[in-house]
């Protein structure tokens, strides 16, 4: 009995070190990796080449990229935590980026309520079961169509406003113990929660709707268990196919937009994730004082009655 217990502990420290040894030797060839992607980029992004958009859509979704990505973070973060004012600089960065999204794209939200009232006047009051914009060539779609199309303005919402409402506070959350302790608690909370929740998270998101993208824009379809070489040999017979069946016969027509969305939805929880154990980690360090340092909330004006966020 001792001897298997022994035998399944030396197994599973084997194991371990060869996970170990795997890690570190993708680490190693991440840069390598980046290297000839940046002195070849014609390998990947000639796209009237179709290797070069197999070669895209394979390492977009690989080992390779999470590896290559990893590595960029960890010299930046090793930086950081070297130079603490180049760290603020990412976090500056990064939540500047998910600010401007965000504001920009939450006009969608403005869009989509006058959508709405335009479709309820034409179908109820004129009508009519199109709405035809004529500005020399006209353009003509059926009621459903623009009806359909309101799922995409709240997609572009949800997936684009995502992180600019996380750094304006405005997310719910169940508060059951972090009001409570004390304020660099807080702060290790905050840091283990982006690293362990959020960064993990977003990139499962991103392997999955990465080809599940791509099964809508092309074929032959790529798949997760491709192999490089599978996928040019596919690139023979590869030609654009953008999904452009709706719900209804006369619906809306552009569906592989939600399936970008998500893709870019990943992209930007990933980001911020970063963005906000750098904020924990700079903000546990210098302690209190430091609290929302150089963030951008926005202001409903002075006064009592008005308070930041969004809401």
């Amino acid at each position: 009995m001792q001897e298997e217990s022994s035998a399944s502990l030396g197994s599973a420290f084997g194991a371990l070190w060869n996970g170990l040894l795997w890690t570190l030797q993708n680490i190693a060839e991440a840069f390598w990796n980046i290297g000839y992607a940046v002195a070849n980029p014609s390998l990947w992004l000639d796209w009237s080449n179709k290797e070069a958009v197999m070669r895209f859509v394979y390492y977009g979704g690989s080992v390779e990229f999470f590896f290559a990505v990893f590595a960029i973070v960890l010299v930046i973060t090793i930086i950081g935590m070297i130079r603490n004012q180049f760290m603020w600089g990412c976090v500056r960065v990064l939540e500047g980026f998910a600010n401007t999204v965000g504001r920009f794209f939450a006009w969608a939200g403005l869009l989509m309520v006058l959508q709405q009232i335009i479709i309820v006047f034409i179908q109820r009051i004129f009508t009519r079961p199109d709405i035809v914009f004529a500005f020399g060539i006209p353009l003509q779609y059926d009621i459903s169509w623009y009806a359909e199309m309101l799922k995409f303005y709240n997609a572009l919402v949800v997936s684009l406003c995502v992180t600019y409402a996380f750094v304006q506070g405005g997310h719910v959350r169940v508060d059951l113990i972090y009001s409570a302790v004390k304020f660099r608690t807080k702060k290790v909370i905050d840091m283990f929660g982006s690293v362990f929740f959020m960064i993990p998270t977003a990139t499962l998101i991103w392997m999955y709707g990465w080809y599940f993208m791509w099964r809508h824009l092309i074929v032959p379809k790529p798949s997760a268990s491709d192999t490089l070489d599978r996928l040019l040999l596919k690139s023979r017979a590869m030609r654009w196919n953008v999904e452009t069946i709706g719900f209804s016969p006369n619906g809306f027509t552009a569906y592989f937009l939600f399936k970008i969305l998500l893709v870019a939805f990943a992209g930007l929880v990933f980001l911020h994730a970063i963005a906000f154990f750098y904020r924990s980690y700079l903000e546990f360090i210098e302690g209190e004082g430091s609290e929302n340092k150089y963030l951008d909330k926005d202001s409903l004006g002075e006064g009592e009655e008005a308070f930041e966020g969004v809401h």
